[in-house]
């Protein structure tokens, strides 16, 4: 009930006023209620875009080893055998150990359907191990590569690799700067066209995309002998983009 009342009171508070701007006219001047109902509306909005390319500085590979046998320890040893020569073979291509991730490791039953006995029978375990190496010699990528596959054996398996920059932060600074000039030339010629002052920036908000590690396509599959050439590897390009949006005054 207070509140109902607060409400009541604020309004013929309001009205009043309204009625004593107009009657400080004269009478039958117009009255007139001034107020800024919503700052943010007001100027000119407009939104800016720029677009850096970069050239990948970093690979990031992703490859495991799939062991199969009849029970769990021998999938399990043959697979850490395999892994180990792999670790190496990254290691003696230049790959720090602080860039050598493990991303999975599973060891599972296999089993398949005995169709004479009408149920699933188990034919040996599989052990499956997937590390992530960060590639920081961008052109050493393929060698590192076939290293992978001659140390692995059959039992590689290389699922994919992709690109990034390392430190994105100078192409997005450069793209920041383009998008603020962008926004600025969209507001001075609609400023132009209206016939109005371009004034300063009251809001500004700004929105970045730097892609994650761009994938070059599926790779999997088993290594077979390392093939006499490197294999060939294109990082290509990738781009940065920043957004804004400003709102400019308009100047009387």
């Amino acid at each position: 009930m207070k509140k109902t009342w607060l409400a009541v009171i604020g309004a013929v508070l309001l009205i009043g006023a309204v009625v004593l701007t107009g009657c400080g006219n004269g009478v039958g001047g117009t009255l007139e209620l001034k107020g800024n109902l919503n700052s943010q509306q007001e100027g000119i909005w407009v939104n800016g875009e720029g677009k850096v390319t970069a050239v990948p500085d970093v690979a990031t590979m992703s490859v495991g080893i799939e062991a199969q046998e009849a029970t769990v320890a021998a999938a399990q040893d043959e697979a850490k055998a395999a892994m180990n020569s792999v670790m190496e073979a990254l290691k003696d291509e230049g790959v720090d150990e602080k860039d050598i991730q493990t991303q999975h490791f599973s060891i599972y039953k296999v089993t398949r359907w005995d169709n004479d006995k009408q149920q699933e029978i188990t034919i040996g375990y599989r052990a499956t191990n997937i590390v992530t190496a960060k590639i920081r010699e961008v052109d050493n990528a393929g060698a590192v590569i076939d290293a992978v596959a001659v140390a692995g054996g059959d039992l590689t398996r290389i699922n994919s690799i992709g690109f990034t920059v390392d430190d994105p932060k100078p192409f997005q600074e450069q793209a920041r700067k383009l998008a603020v000039a962008d926004a600025a030339a969209k507001a001075k010629a609609l400023a132009d066209v209206a016939g109005v002052k371009l004034g300063k920036a009251t809001y500004i908000s700004e929105s970045s995309y730097t892609p994650g590690p761009i994938y070059r396509g599926d790779m999997i599959g088993i290594a077979e002998s390392a093939a006499p050439a490197v294999t060939p590897i294109s990082p290509g390009e990738m781009e940065i983009t920043t957004s804004v949006q400003i709102a400019y005054e308009i100047v009387d």
